[in-house]
């Protein structure tokens, strides 16, 4: 098909007949409306028509959210004048931090949905500050480069919220923690799980609400295998995501307020052992797209 519709280019230069480059690029940027970022992109090196429709502020426009001037408010001061819409997409596209960098937030490049990410930093943790119950410690393996370690705690309490104009969606949010504390030597992952205790005694109650009424409570055993794998040989070691549930966002003025926590404050035992990274935000169709590495629980 790549060597067709590199004859179509050229073969108006060779004999004469119309070609893909003939074609009006108004005409060209109409089709590309129903097309996704990616493919965009990759026609976009047929021809000089198709690139100058590529760029295109009404291919663009319809690829942004409805409500993006309202993120662009949100962010970060920076100057968008003199930006063209493919190049406001380019930008929201990669994670932009805000809240003191303890927040991102990007359009999916497929879908030009918005996806979030909170930092354990921004999440008030009982105890937190007491190194004898918790500390934190820097690590690739998070894209806040930091994440918080519970060595041992009687009450264990995590919770947090975000305002935030997020457009109209359904949206699925999950808690990404690990059982464990993992460091490297000698080039190699290696998991000590010295402090690792009480998780199996008594379930995580996880709880989400929103600004407009909506309401969930999920609870979970922190396991360290998935019981509903057949196999059963998910091993420790592996990040794992647990849903806490969906919320709908009907409309994105005003802005959606989410509260949300994760705690097992049964006091007859102690808990330890467990790294919390952070809180994802993301529509739910989304959270199919299964990453390197994570588990998913719910």
């Amino acid at each position: 098909m790549g060597a067709s519709l590199s004859n179509l280019t050229e073969n108006e230069s060779t004999t004469g007949k119309p070609g893909l480059g003939d074609i009006p690029e108004n005409c060209v940027a109409c089709v590309f409306m129903y097309l996704n970022p990616l493919e965009i992109c990759n026609l976009a090196r047929l021809n000089r028509a198709f690139r100058g429709a590529a760029s295109s502020d009404a291919v663009w426009d319809s690829k942004l959210p409805e409500n993006y001037h309202q993120l662009l408010d949100v962010l970060p001061q920076r100057k968008f004048e003199g930006f063209s819409k493919k190049d406001i997409f380019a930008f929201l596209s990669r994670p932009v931090p805000f809240d003191d960098g303890n927040k991102e937030v990007w359009l999916d490049r497929i879908s030009g949905r918005i996806c979030m990410s909170i930092s354990a930093k921004a999440m008030l943790i009982t105890s937190g500050e007491d190194r004898r119950h918790w500390n934190w410690f820097p690590t690739e393996e998070s894209r806040f480069h930091v994440v918080a370690y519970c060595q041992q705690v009687w009450w264990f309490e995590v919770s947090g919220s975000v305002k935030f104009p997020f457009p109209p969606d359904v949206y699925t949010l999950t808690f990404r923690v690990h059982l464990g504390k993992y460091h490297k030597r000698l080039g190699c992952r290696v998991c000590n799980f010295e402090h690792t205790h009480g998780w199996d005694l008594g379930p995580v109650r996880y709880e989400l609400s929103t600004s407009d009424g909506q309401h969930i409570v999920n609870e979970y055993f922190i396991h360290d295998c998935d019981q509903d794998d057949a196999s059963a040989n998910i091993k420790r070691g592996n990040w794992i995501e647990y849903k806490v549930g969906e919320f709908i966002v009907s409309r994105s003025d005003p802005a959606t307020e989410v509260r949300f926590s994760m705690k097992q404050i049964d006091c007859t035992h102690s808990k330890g052992g467990l790294c919390v990274d952070s809180v994802s935000i993301i529509p739910s169709d989304l959270k199919g797209r299964r990453r390197k590495g994570v588990l998913k629980y719910q």
